[in-house]
């Protein structure tokens, strides 16, 4: 734990728990305890203080006992000259800082001044607030359409959400970090500012349109509105996780499994900025900036690192879309986010009706392999640092120009990182590129290795298929099926004979490294064996354990590729004994 972010925590949580009573105080004064508090349209009062203390607020003197709890998860900084542990108070501090920051926001609905005066906004869908005119930020997300989003996360069309929180280096880089995350499907709460500048303004002066219709919601243009995206996340606990107010622990374990969110601090990060941070790791959710700041890297109260330093200007690509890029996918592995790909983006019809299909030679395009040339396939694991997701190239030249039932050699390399992944996963990946590529309909698939054979239709090329397509497939089914292990995964497609005959013997060292540790794996050198019942369907009453030197009956799975089915589902056929 950074000794530099817990006394900025802890610093930014007294100021604000002490500017919250003093509001409070002022507001009883002047309007009455009865006066009502409420946040629109939903059912859970103030959300993050009904949640985790399973306190309903309804008037502003029901904020007092909310206030005096805060003021008692209060410390004081970390002692310049005597080490101490401070993990836990800087937490207590993060949650005090969320409680204060939503009951500031409970008194300005009460005073009237929230949502917040946005004069010349239109908002593509938000919050209504009935007999308010003239422009306004949304505010608090209402309950229709948590629910509606709600149905999104849970089957994972929405992965899950960012909260930005300040201002971007530029405009340019505002909406390229926001574009990039739409293109993911990602949710975008907008919050916060750095010297007055918010990300709000940069996206409002690009006409970049801001709603609940574009998945961008823009809560305020203070530090302080970013707690509704804490209240967003208390409530789909509440709602979807079946959990009951005041059971605080369980709502941050549901948070911290199921709900993926992550926070991107841009611009300068203030002692409020850093104490509610902290609130945001307490739910699980890390925080990445896009400048210098301490880093907090072990794991525990987030899944993965808890604070990451990833400086704007020292992100070493030229265009800001592709900074953008690299900073939503850092974040993303960060919080560990499986982005959802549903559809295979290729001319032609794809599915495993086809995986059976046999192009002969009549009809044949093109084929890779077989008796004229040289076809091969070598998926390998790399660091994460050395994948950019998504990356398809074709090196050399395509078959445009090749005649017709011509053949060319080509070479498909694979490179995949994931934090589950090992290298003994690799040959259980790499088999599947016969079953990915056969599923695409004008295309046959044979082999595996460096004995692969493959052929493209005359009608699937009429329709635009090309070699890039290959990639496509794999990275779209790699993620689809491999996810739980997987969580990058980029493509070279390889046809320059002198790139292709490097490759080949790489690939071929490989295979022979992998074939000596298979032979040299026995049942003495594991300590686990797995059970088999993948053949349940037809033999209910059958299991068979697998061993190193023991497949299973029907042939179809050896110890390998069962290690890998459990790591993929661990509820699935395969069960460690």
């Amino acid at each position: 734990m950074s000794r530099y972010i817990a006394t900025r925590a802890i610093r930014g949580a007294n100021a604000l728990v002490a500017e919250a009573e003093q509001l409070l105080n002022k507001a009883i004064a002047e309007k009455g305890e009865d006066t009502p508090v409420a946040f629109p349209n939903t059912a859970y009062y103030l959300p993050v203080i009904y949640g985790m203390l399973g306190h309903p607020v309804e008037k502003l003197g029901d904020l007092v006992p909310v206030v005096e709890h805060a003021k008692k998860l209060l410390h004081p900084p970390p002692d310049g000259k005597v080490w101490t542990p401070y993990l836990g108070e800087t937490l207590d501090c993060g949650m005090a800082t969320l409680l204060a920051a939503e009951a500031i926001e409970g008194i300005r609905f009460a005073l009237g001044r929230q949502p917040e005066p946005y004069p010349g906004l239109e908002l593509a869908g938000g919050t209504d607030y009935p007999g308010l005119e003239g422009g306004y930020l949304n505010g608090p997300i209402d309950d229709i359409q948590l629910r509606s989003w709600g149905i999104q996360l849970v089957d994972g069309r929405m992965p899950g959400f960012a909260a930005i929180v300040g201002a971007a280096p530029s405009n340019e880089a505002a909406v390229a970090i926001v574009r990039e995350l739409q293109r993911r499907n990602i949710l975008i709460f907008l919050s916060g500012n750095v010297n007055g500048r918010s990300i709000i303004d940069q996206l409002a002066e690009e006409g970049v349109e801001m709603g609940y219709d574009t998945y961008i919601i823009p809560f305020g243009r203070d530090t302080i509105s970013a707690i509704y995206a804490l209240g967003f996340a208390t409530r789909s606990a509440l709602t979807f996780g079946g959990l009951k107010p005041g059971q605080w622990r369980e709502i941050l374990l549901y948070n911290k499994f199921r709900v993926f969110a992550f926070v991107l601090a841009l611009g300068e990060v203030d002692d409020l900025k850093y104490a509610a941070a902290a609130g945001a790791i307490s739910y699980g959710f890390p925080t990445i900036a896009d400048t210098i700041i301490p880093e907090i890297l072990p794991t525990g109260v987030t899944r993965y690192e808890h604070v990451i330093s990833m400086p704007w200007n020292e992100i070493d690509v030229e265009t800001e879309e592709e900074k953008a890029a690299k900073l939503v996918q850092r974040a993303i592995e960060v919080r560990g986010v499986k982005v959802k790909i549903t559809e295979v983006p290729i001319p032609v019809p794809y599915g495993s009706a086809f995986e059976g299909e046999v192009v002969r030679r009549a009809d044949m395009r093109i084929e890779f392999g077989g008796k004229y040339s040289r076809a091969f396939e070598y998926l390998r694991m790399v660091p994460m640092d050395q994948v950019e997701d998504g990356k398809i190239e074709v090196i050399g030249p395509g078959f445009e120009d090749v005649e017709v039932g011509g053949a060319v050699d080509l070479g498909i390399l694979v490179e995949v990182a994931g934090r589950k992944m090992q290298e003994d996963f690799e040959p259980v990946l790499e088999r599947q590129i016969h079953y990915f590529i056969n599923g695409a309909n004008g295309v046959q698939h044979i082999g595996q290795r460096d004995i692969a054979w493959i052929r493209i239709s005359k009608a699937a090329a009429e329709k635009g298929f090309n070699l890039r397509h290959f990639g496509e497939i794999l990275y779209v089914r790699l993620h689809s099926d491999f996810g739980a292990i997987v969580d990058k995964v980029q493509v070279k497609i390889i046809t320059d004979p002198e790139l292709h005959a490097e490759w080949l013997e790489k690939a071929r060292e490989a295979y022979e490294q992998r074939n000596r540790r298979l032979a040299d794996l026995t049942d003495e050198a594991v300590d686990t064996f797995y059970s088999c019942i993948l053949c349940q369907s037809f033999a209910p009453n059958h299991v068979c354990v697998v061993s190193p030197q023991r497949l299973g009956l029907c042939g179809a799975y050896n110890w390998l590729d069962c290690k890998a089915s459990y790591e993929i589902n661990s509820t699935g056929p395969n069960q460690p004994i």
